[in-house]
């Protein structure tokens, strides 16, 4: 008897049926969510403070200049690599790098929503997808912050390890090893999740029976490929002959800078981190008293992964509260037990959480914000711009928007590029140069304008300070104030 002919075949259906039977429609919503929560920064020089740098450095890199050499900051070379893509893809304007990060954030959405898909339905692994979405906005990874960039590949190595009883999973524990390595380049601080992934695959290849030796030769090979893309970053500058400078800016200046007062925690991140609890809270509960997840060994694993994120939020000094937007997606895998609605509780938690989230956005305040920043960058822009030049009377940035370098088209008279290298106190000891020295030579050098803020974002040097008001008060002339990120942003242009 011919059983496939016994076996009544299913019509497909097509049409929208189809598109609601399949994932499309759920990706298609996710895919606008992510445009919703990007959109109305896009173009936006002034979004925020760190991604102005990665951007300037990157456009420059587009121009043959290098990061630690003719610019320095601390953070990989893959970060600014990044910019430097984006930035010879789409011009020097944010739009580049804002159109990348959102390429960015919707992979990881994409992620987000395949690895609760193991758990739970399309619905609630769409309602996780949307809150880790909304989440990543929330901790001000909205326009170009290197959270946007590293998620994506941790959300990568956890979609290529989750599944333990893959016939590949030796071959997709080593891409995934790779793609630790890349995200280390991006910020070196995702170590601790790198070291929970491969702790994790050497486990699953114990449990496999692989033995003590083959285990070894597999540990040296997935450290081999994690380093793999630092190491040829430090390779490339020992072949030009800068490996001291990568060296201090990537390894030693770690340890000379001062962490801040506060710590890794401040009295504001009660409140700050309160959504990631009560996902993170909610969820436990649900898994052990509502419904158990399943496979239960996934969810278990999604929380170790949520752990070792937390570890690497907490890693540096001083921690500020936007590094917790590294926790947005593992946080809501960790929630899908709160969120299924297969659970006594239904699609209640997964409307309310979702809705509360959104709210908490207050997208059209923010697109109102976002206009008025930009336009008060590009009336100081337009003020500066007559008084500086390209190859002398440089703009020098005390504090202020790094952007304003490329916006008037100036010069710049260090390669602290940074406004808060050389005002920040922390940072006295840990650039390699004395700060009050290079802001005495950077004043020597008789700036077209300097830019000043009324409060600072960090504790100051004093002596750094008290050399830049002793300039402004004999040489330069206020010009134009505007307020900016809840401070007055002050040009100051010099005397003729």
């Amino acid at each position: 008897m011919n059983t496939l002919a016994a076996v009544p075949r299913k019509e497909s259906p097509g049409g929208f049926a189809a598109l609601l039977r399949g994932d499309a429609l759920a990706l298609g919503l996710l895919a606008l969510l992510v445009l919703a929560t990007r959109a109305i920064w896009f173009g936006d020089p002034v979004a925020d403070f760190d991604e102005q740098l990665y951007s300037f450095i990157g456009w420059r890199m587009t121009e043959g200049e290098l990061p630690f050499v003719d610019w320095w900051d601390r953070k990989p070379f893959g970060l600014f690599a990044i910019y430097a893509a984006a930035h010879a893809l789409f011009g020097p304007g944010p739009l580049a790098y804002q159109l990348l990060a959102f390429a960015f954030a919707l992979a990881g959405a994409v992620l987000t929503y395949y690895l609760a898909r193991r758990l739970v339905g399309r619905f609630s692994a769409m309602v996780a997808s949307a809150i880790s979405t909304m989440l990543l906005c929330a901790y001000a990874s909205y326009s170009g912050q290197s959270e946007v960039f590293f998620l994506p590949l941790m959300l990568g190595m956890a979609a290529l390890l989750v599944d333990a009883n893959h016939p590949s999973f030796t071959r997709r524990a080593m891409w995934a090893m790779l793609l630790g390595g890349l995200a280390l380049q991006v910020k070196y601080t995702v170590l601790p999740q790198c070291v929970f992934f491969g702790l994790y695959a050497l486990w699953v290849e114990h449990r496999r029976g692989i033995a003590l030796p083959r285990l070894a030769t597999l540990a040296a090979a997935f450290v081999a490929l994690g380093l793999l893309p630092s190491v040829a970053a430090g390779a490339f500058y020992a072949a030009i002959g800068e490996f001291d400078a990568f060296l201090f800016a990537n390894v030693l200046s770690f340890f000379d800078r001062m962490p801040a007062p506060q710590g890794r925690w401040a009295s504001d991140h009660w409140l700050g981190v309160s959504p990631l609890a009560i996902l993170a809270i909610g969820g436990v509960y649900a898994a052990f008293r509502m419904k158990r997840p399943q496979p239960f060994s996934d969810w278990l694993f999604y929380c170790g992964w949520a752990l070792s994120t937390l570890a690497t939020v907490l890693l540096p000094g001083t921690v500020y509260l936007y590094y917790y937007a590294a926790m947005a997606a593992p946080a809501a895998l960790i929630a899908l037990p709160l969120l299924d609605r297969r659970a006594p509780l239904r699609v209640f938690p997964a409307l309310v959480l979702s809705a509360g989230f959104f709210a908490l956005l207050a997208l059209p305040d923010r697109y109102e914000y976002s206009l008025e920043e930009r336009q008060a960058a590009g009336d100081l822009a337009a003020a500066i711009s007559p008084h500086v030049g390209a190859d002398s009377d440089c703009l020098w940035l005390f504090d202020g928007p790094t952007a304003l370098y490329r916006m008037t088209d100036s010069c710049v008279p260090t390669k602290f590029v940074y406004p808060d290298h050389l005002n920040n106190a922390l940072e006295v000891n840990a650039l390699g140069v004395d700060q009050a020295e290079e802001v005495a030579r950077v004043l020597a050098t008789r700036p077209g304008a300097i830019v000043t803020a009324s409060s600072p974002m960090t504790i100051q040097n004093n002596e750094a300070t008290a050399l830049v008001e002793a300039a402004l008060a004999s040489d330069y002339a206020k010009d134009l104030s505007v307020e900016m990120h809840g401070r007055t942003i002050t040009a100051w242009i010099r005397r003729n």
